[in-house]
């Protein structure tokens, strides 16, 4: 594909930038919600990438240097910095209708008495990305790619999404929406990778990229991906909430839910390589999952209980012969929250994984009796997110959703009950280190599963 140059990359140095923006970015970064980086304060600041994409729109990669050093359920410390990725704003005097995303007025350096904002709150500029995706090229180390076979209409109405997380999500007319990565890791997100791979095999159960954005530098990584928006659809976990609210059962959603996520995963077992699992491989997962509990322990006292029952599901795995079920390419963070409902249709998104982990940890074959596993969790929390807490509910919802995967994979993974246990408990374990640190008031849904878990049951 031809590189057709758009604008020029930033033409402030990354030093005078931060002249600008450091003092700025250090106090806005750590309240995003997107921040990985919660209770490690922030020593150091440096710009791996700018570009700017009008006069006033700064697209920056920035390195953040951390202190300290916290555990966490996914793949142990983290890292001492991150990287992210910003689209900011520059004016001298900001309107009003973008006074909400205002970071702060640069005192020094070449924005000084200009007034920064997270521009993608600010149509211009988001209407700017939509118009790279659609006629695709470079922007300095920005490169714009779009599948040649999907139309993307111009002019389409740009507005952000604000029940977000990990990542900042743009909508676009009700016809597309655009992923906005926040953490940026090298390498290809599994959130362009898989979808791609799943359309190439005709699975319906995914919606496709229609075009998305990477840079070369630092290194090569995804930035954003373009999807098409399913107007109209729920996610899992909101007609969940809905069902119990309702008093209604939730087993025949669970059942489709069940055979959606096996067709996903018969998908990814073909378009990708399939690895029969060692006894070795077995040690070594359990000693990892082991490794996660210790460090939850010490960090949320009230586990500490449960250490040995909870040691026990991992010590089977550890002893488990050879499965039958081969290691491949799965979803990685399987819950309702992932997968959207239109009509009777079931479609499963976000191909992230647990952005807490290393992109080559994400790409990782692993079992998907994980996904499953996540899954089966995600209705235990529904079942206790309100009271009374409705445990039977969960339990159906579990043996219909095991029921629907079994009739379309021809295998249940309700017949690998120590590796399910597993990866149930490993799941849990990460769940209260999550609730601990940012619900403590759900900590108690977590903590029911642990003591169940911790009995074998």
């Amino acid at each position: 594909m031809p590189k057709t140059a758009l604008h020029r990359p930033g033409r402030h140095a990354p030093a005078a930038l931060l002249t600008s923006l450091g003092d700025l970015l250090r106090e806005w970064l750590p309240r995003q919600r997107w921040f990985a980086g919660k209770g490690r304060p922030v020593t150091g600041l440096s710009v791996a990438s700018s570009t700017e994409l009008y006069p006033g729109c700064l697209h920056l990669l920035v390195h953040t240097e951390h202190l300290g050093r916290t555990t966490h359920s996914g793949s142990g410390t983290p890292p001492a910095d991150d990287c992210y990725q910003l689209l900011l704003g520059a004016r001298k005097v900001l309107p009003p209708r973008l006074a909400h995303a205002f970071i702060g007025r640069a005192s020094a350096g070449p924005l000084a008495d200009m007034s920064v904002y997270d521009a993608l709150h600010d149509p211009r500029a988001t209407g700017l990305l939509l118009e790279r995706l659609r006629t695709p090229g470079a922007a300095g180390p920005l490169l714009f790619e779009r599948d040649a076979r999907v139309t993307v209409p111009a002019g389409l109405a740009p507005r952000l999404l604000d029940a977000e997380q990990s990542n900042s999500s743009l909508v676009y007319g009700d016809s597309f929406i655009l992923k906005f990565f926040r953490r940026v890791q090298p390498g290809i997100n599994p959130d362009l990778e898989l979808p791609w791979a799943l359309a190439r095999q005709g699975c319906t159960r995914v919606p496709a990229p229609a075009a998305w954005f990477g840079t070369s530098q630092p290194r090569e990584a995804t930035l954003g991906v373009l999807q098409p928006f399913l107007p109209g659809a729920a996610d899992g976990w909101t007609l969940a909430l809905k069902s119990l609210a309702s008093d209604r059962e939730f087993t025949e959603e669970a059942y489709e839910l069940g055979r959606a996520t096996a067709e996903v995963h018969l998908a990814l077992a073909t378009a990708f390589p399939v690895d029969a699992p060692s006894p070795l491989q077995h040690e070594r997962l359990a000693a990892a999952m082991s490794e996660r509990l210790e460090a939850t322990a010490q960090a949320v006292p009230q586990l500490c209980r449960y250490v040995p029952g909870l040691r026990s599901a991992f010590d089977a795995l550890a002893s488990l012969d050879v499965a039958a079920r081969p290691s491949q390419r799965i979803h990685g963070d399987l819950h309702l929250g992932q997968v959207l409902r239109a009509g009777r249709q079931w479609s499963v998104i976000d191909f992230e994984g647990e952005p807490a982990r290393p992109v080559l940890e994400r790409r990782r074959l692993q079992s998907p009796v994980r996904d499953v596993a996540g899954m089966l969790r995600s209705f235990d929390y529904a079942a206790r997110s309100r009271r009374p807490w409705r445990p039977e509910w969960a339990h159906r919802c579990r043996e219909a959703y095991g029921a629907g995967y079994a009739a379309a994979a021809a295998w249940d993974p309700h017949e690998e009950p120590d590796l399910l246990r597993a990866y149930e408990t490993d799941r849990a374990v990460y769940e209260v280190l999550y609730e601990a640190r940012h619900r403590p008031d759900w900590l108690p849904v977590p903590m029911a599963a642990v003591a169940r878990l911790s009995e074998g049951l």
